[in-house]
């Protein structure tokens, strides 16, 4: 399946989402240097279909990255 233009914005605005809700977080430092490096934004809609999937594969890169490393730490068993 091949996403289309609109579904990778769609897609680029909800991990921006992800992103931002992270950053309101204690202790969330995503590095998301290579995805502000490319400058594009999911209000970026001139921008072309590879721009925004290129976007996506590093927003979600960084965010994946930081959930390998906070996986990585020892969680107390505690109920919620």
């Amino acid at each position: 399946m091949v996403m289309k233009k609109q579904e990778l914005i769609h897609l680029h605005g909800l991990l921006a989402e992800v992103s931002n809700q992270c950053a309101e977080w204690d202790n969330c430092q995503i590095d998301l240097e290579e995805y502000e490096s490319l400058g594009i934004r999911p209000t970026s809609i001139h921008k072309s279909k590879t721009d925004h999937k290129a976007a996506v594969f590093a927003l979600a890169g960084g965010i994946t990255k930081h959930m390998r490393e906070d996986e990585a730490e020892a969680v107390a068993a505690t109920a919620d």
